[in-house]
């Protein structure tokens, strides 16, 4: 994938911008630049700036569904970007495309059976992610996971730990489970080149281990996000009153990402009918979005949503991307240094 260090920064919506992605791909590891809720001209212009910083490979995150998939995919090959990742399922027309531009796909996968279906479709790489991870999550813990994808389909594709890791000790564990290496979303947020506003990255540090929750009351599917009383607020709230208020949100995410009401109307059906959803489910998932930029752009916490791993908990401080690498690098030859023993 072209990157020194078996570290992936995952593609977070509203927090991987330019910046953080550029910083990472510079220090070493795969940035991952989150295009889902950026319009067709501010993902240009962020790939033009990640590549104004470095010339080290980067990635793009993309959604299956979006209307505009086989433009973006055409573009950002075109502008030599290596690693298109997924945070579900991408379609196998959209891997043909990408493998026909020479690049590469690695979605991310919560469960064992949906690791072996990439394989069969030919993506190149999963991202594992257990339990512990944030944004929308599975059930199954990493540790339990990650071995279980490793059996499975390690032996055709790297394997991607992710939930829970932050430090060069986790690098060396998901090692020795078979992973070809880690990738982390929360450590990444809660460093210096993140753009996330200070007060709000001061709610992820406060945050402990037990301040996070799996809550289905976003989209209808499980989500890690810190408890807040807004959430505790969603989880009561009925349909009859969550439903017209998601609907408002939808059309403000539509409107800021420059998809027309058509595309809109189009992509929902499509996730009704893939993901077997009820129409309050795709009112809130479309809803989503609007409340997760509130806090993390405009910094309001009271009314928006703080999606995180398990691992803020853990989290106390805000280094540049670099020393965090740097430092994961170090941990991880001392911790197989010391598991190796005198020599």
């Amino acid at each position: 994938m072209g990157c020194r260090l078996p570290v992936v920064q995952t593609g977070m919506g509203w927090v991987s911008g330019a910046h953080l992605t550029a910083a990472t791909a510079a220090a070493g590891g795969l940035g991952i630049l989150a295009s889902i809720t950026m319009t067709g001209d501010q993902f240009r212009d962020a790939i033009n700036r990640v590549k104004d910083v470095t010339d080290r490979s980067f990635g793009v995150n993309l959604r299956a569904g979006q209307p505009d998939l086989t433009e973006r995919i055409t573009w950002a090959t075109g502008q030599g970007v290596k690693v298109f990742s997924f945070a579900g399922a991408p379609t196998k027309d959209a891997i043909g495309r990408i493998h026909d531009a020479g690049a590469l796909v690695i979605p991310t996968v919560g469960a064992r059976r949906h690791a072996e279906k990439m394989v069969e479709w030919g993506v190149d790489a999963v991202i594992a992610q257990g339990g512990e991870g944030g944004g929308h999550t599975g059930e199954v813990p990493t540790s339990l996971l990650l071995p279980q994808v490793v059996e499975a389909v390690g032996t055709q594709i790297p394997v991607i730990g992710a939930g829970g890791f932050h430090s060069g000790a986790g690098l060396v564990a998901a090692l020795a489970y078979g992973a070809d290496g880690i990738a982390m979303g929360t450590r990444f947020l809660l460093t210096a080149e993140s753009r996330v506003p200070e007060t709000i990255k001061g709610h992820y540090r406060s945050a402990s281990v037990f301040d996070t929750v799996v809550t289905t009351a976003l989209d209808g599917a499980p989500q890690r996000v810190i408890r807040t009383e807004l959430i505790d607020g969603l989880e009561k709230a009925s349909l009859l009153t969550r439903v017209p208020r998601a609907a408002l949100r939808a059309n403000e995410f539509r409107r800021q990402t420059g998809t027309s009401l058509k595309d809109l109307v189009r992509e929902g059906l499509a996730m009704r009918k893939s993901q077997d959803l009820t129409w309050a489910q795709l009112a809130m998932a479309a809803n989503a979005p609007m409340l997760i930029k509130t806090a993390l752009v405009d910094g309001d916490p009271s009314v928006g949503v703080l999606p995180t791993g398990q691992v803020t908990g853990v989290i106390d401080d805000l280094p540049t991307v670099a020393e965090l690498l740097e430092r994961i690098e170090s941990e991880a030859r001392e911790t197989l240094a010391r598991l190796a023993g005198p020599s």
